[in-house]
């Protein structure tokens, strides 16, 4: 079967812009992307396959009008932090309406509508007894997206992205910037990030596949890094390279409760119990997804790296330990 007509959920984020970019640049796709203001994603109608339209994803007549008209539905809605947990919930409300709750929905609004095909954004180490809401949330999600037995699923879990405007590296390079010691809770947590262009490929190639059976495509770069040595390459690659002091659990834990209740909200106690965790594959990635994983070397300069020559030669002194 031919999937033509595409249905992006989260398709303004910082993903779905790369992966409707993707879709955009081939003339066999009609893209439909669904937002609650359009100004948000005006900038994704650089194609003439790619619609955008304004409407609330979380009312279940505009998600039923909406999944009417794909062929196949992909769900990239996602996000890091929700109120806490109540009444012993094993996460908190947030997380339930947007990993649980919109799956389910989604869900029983493609078969309500008869489309046969979903893609469904996950996380590299879901678990309903994983050590954080988010992954357990994210757990939650999965069984939703797999719960009918006529709906044929892809289930992805990448580490974490990384690619021009994300939230990960670019908050560690701004940190670089503003402050001359970084302390840095969970320093020795592992990741395996994955290029954000890398992703959205994998859905594409997905899409291609004769079936998908309900199968798991974990997601992740071609090499394994601490978070320290994350911060270390977002100071080098930015052009202030900072000491790094890492920090014992419980001081990581209290940084961490600080840093929740300030303006940006750039960590939380649950954030480093994900930590807990290695995000790192648990297997290569799948023959079937033909990916060639870029690396954070061979990205990163290109975002972070400061313009002049003379940053750019103080950068490579640095970088070269010189």
């Amino acid at each position: 079967m031919a999937f033509k007509k595409i249905l992006v959920i989260g398709g303004s984020g910082f993903i779905g812009t790369r992966l409707v970019e993707l879709l955009g640049s081939s003339t066999d796709y009609r893209v439909m992307v669904p937002t609650r203001r359009y100004e948000r994603a005006k900038h994704l109608l650089v194609s003439p396959v790619v619609t955008v339209v304004q409407a609330n994803i979380h009312d279940d007549a505009a998600l039923a009008r909406l999944v009417a008209e794909a062929d196949v539905v992909i769900n990239l809605v996602g996000i890091l932090q929700s109120r806490p947990a109540r009444g012993g919930a094993a996460y908190g409300p947030d997380f339930e309406r947007q990993h649980v709750l919109l799956p389910r929905r989604i869900v029983a609004a493609c078969v309500q509508q008869g489309v046969k095909r979903y893609l469904h954004m996950s996380a590299l180490c879901a678990d309903a007894k994983g050590p954080s809401m988010y992954l357990r949330s994210k757990a939650a999600g999965e069984q939703e997206a797999l719960s009918a037995p006529s709906l044929d699923v892809a289930i992805f879990r990448p580490s974490v992205v990384f690619g021009e405007g994300d939230n990960f590296l670019n908050m560690f390079a701004g940190l670089n910037r503003m402050f001359p010691v970084i302390p840095l809770g969970s320093p020795d947590a592992r990741f395996q990030p994955v290029y954000v262009g890398d992703v959205a490929q994998a859905f594409v190639n997905a899409l291609a596949l004769p079936r998908l059976g309900g199968k798991v495509f974990e997601l992740g770069g071609p090499k394994q890094y601490t978070l320290r040595e994350l911060v270390r390459l977002s100071g080098w690659y930015s052009g202030h390279p900072r000491p790094i002091v890492g920090l014992p659990d419980a001081l990581g834990w209290l940084q961490a409760f600080a840093l929740e209740h300030l303006p940006g909200k750039l960590m939380s106690r649950d954030n480093v119990a994900s930590m807990q965790v290695d995000n790192v594959l648990h297997a290569p990635l799948a023959a079937e997804l033909r990916l060639t994983p870029k690396s954070v070397e061979e990205v990163v300069p290109g975002y972070l790296c400061p313009r002049s020559p003379q940053q750019q030669f103080d950068l490579f002194r640095s970088t070269a330990r010189r």
